[in-house]
């Protein structure tokens, strides 16, 4: 989602005259884009405009995007009094106007949102810079308010674009030359359409029956709003990618409540029955926190039993970490962080003999893969499987496949994270 804010950055000021360079010495304007859903990342933002600071005598100009500079707001300009901009993701289609008022000589522009607004991010030029995959935001904002979770203060509130309007990129899209698409949002199936025309699970079938549109994945669902039709769709379209990353946080009902998650672990893991049940094999992914306020042992090991119970392909781990605003920052942090790193490791731990037991299933088999690049220092060509699983994979074909084409691949050999192969003649 951050790498697609860029993109619309990029090109609405492409549209304006601007010049993309690639090093940071080359440039007049420095925009860094933010992210600050953990502390860690937050924390490496200010380091970084540390380093930019003695930048500034040589006449650029710096300017923050992102939920950074949605949280922080005009501090960042006391923190850095070297910057000269700080935007929500909200107001990048105003950047032309807000860049005329820094050459202009006002040192510091906002454009910072109420999480109220009615407007979406899609803006009307987008620089797609990733060579074999079309990012589309559907739904910006989130009004779920997890007690650990920045992202409605950052973001704001939910609103979805049309599904006429999604529709029509995704033919742009395509016409383009792509044949993977991403549907993209901070709660992506929470999508309601504005006009009344599709559901989710109608749009998510509607982009897979685009024309040259060979691949359709989406990110990231909340439980709460993944229903049985979301399923349905994956068996009916073939083009619609066979894995779905539905995070849990916490195998441990009583945490659940205190996150303020909306579901319990039994009502996870009945969507987690649907999705076992299709007729695909549709791979499972999911992300955890451990060590939130007030998880005990017991509670903790609830969640190492959820993953033994479900069999992820894959699972993002993370150790608590207070964020601004968010409910839970007022809870008692009682947890060590040498406890949340041993929790950490156990979970990683267990869930990597989870999937080297998973990735061994492949063995033998024959997969299609869309190639994405090269690592030249192995000689492989690197892939993704509809299933979302990486394969390096060797050829002895004389001309090498195209980024973004599809070969199939003879899997050989198998690890925790990804799989090996010979492309087939």
């Amino acid at each position: 989602m951050n790498v697609h804010d860029s993109e619309k950055v990029i090109g609405t000021l492409l549209q304006q005259g601007y010049r993309q360079v690639e090093t940071i010495e080359e440039a007049g304007l420095v925009l860094y884009n933010t992210c600050s859903i953990r502390d860690k990342a937050e924390q490496k933002v200010f380091h970084r405009l540390n380093d930019y600071k003695k930048l500034q005598s040589q006449g650029k100009k710096f300017g923050v995007l992102g939920c950074v500079a949605q949280q922080e707001g005009e501090k960042i300009f006391e923190r850095a009094p070297h910057v000269s901009l700080v935007a929500g993701s909200a107001s990048y289609r105003n950047l032309p106007e807000m860049l005329v008022e820094i050459e202009s000589g006002n040192h510091r522009v906002t454009g910072l949102d109420d999480r109220q607004t009615e407007l979406t991010f899609d803006t009307p030029f987008t620089a797609r810079t990733n060579p074999y995959r079309g990012y589309i935001t559907i739904i910006e904002g989130c009004d779920k308010f997890c007690a650990y979770c920045v992202v409605p203060y950052t973001r704001g509130k939910e609103r979805s674009r049309t599904s006429d309007s999604v529709l029509d990129e995704a033919r742009r899209v395509a016409d383009a030359g792509y044949t993977e698409i991403q549907l993209l949002g901070q709660n992506v199936n929470s999508y309601r359409d504005p006009s009344g025309k599709k559901s989710f699970a109608e749009l998510l079938a509607a982009v897979g029956e685009v024309p040259s549109i060979r691949r359709v994945r989406f990110t990231t669902s909340h439980p709460r709003d993944f229903s049985r039709d979301i399923v349905e769709a994956i068996d009916a379209v073939p083009n619609l990618c066979d894995h779905v990353h539905l995070p849990v946080q916490s195998g441990s009902s009583r945490v659940l409540k205190a996150m303020l998650r909306e579901y319990m672990r039994d009502e996870y893991l009945e969507r987690i029955a649907w999705t076992k049940s299709a007729r695909r094999r549709i791979s499972l992914t999911t992300d955890v926190i451990v060590g939130f306020p007030g998880e005990t042992d017991a509670e903790f090991e609830e969640t190492i039993s959820l993953l033994h119970a479900v069999q992820y392909d894959g699972v993002f781990s993370f150790k608590y970490s207070p964020r601004p605003n968010t409910p839970a920052i007022h809870m008692q942090d009682s947890i060590p962080d040498e406890e949340k790193a041993r929790r950490l490791s156990i979970l990683m731990e267990r869930q990597r003999e989870i999937q080297r037991t998973n990735y061994e299933k492949h063995l033998g088999e024959i997969i299609e893969v869309m190639v994405e690049g090269r690592n030249d220092a192995r000689g492989q060509v690197v892939g993704r499987s509809s299933q979302n699983k990486t394969v390096n994979f060797t050829t002895k074909a004389l001309i090498q496949p195209a980024i973004g084409s599809y070969v199939n691949v003879l899997i050989t050999k198998t690890f925790p994270n990804s799989l090996v192969g010979e492309m087939m003649a």
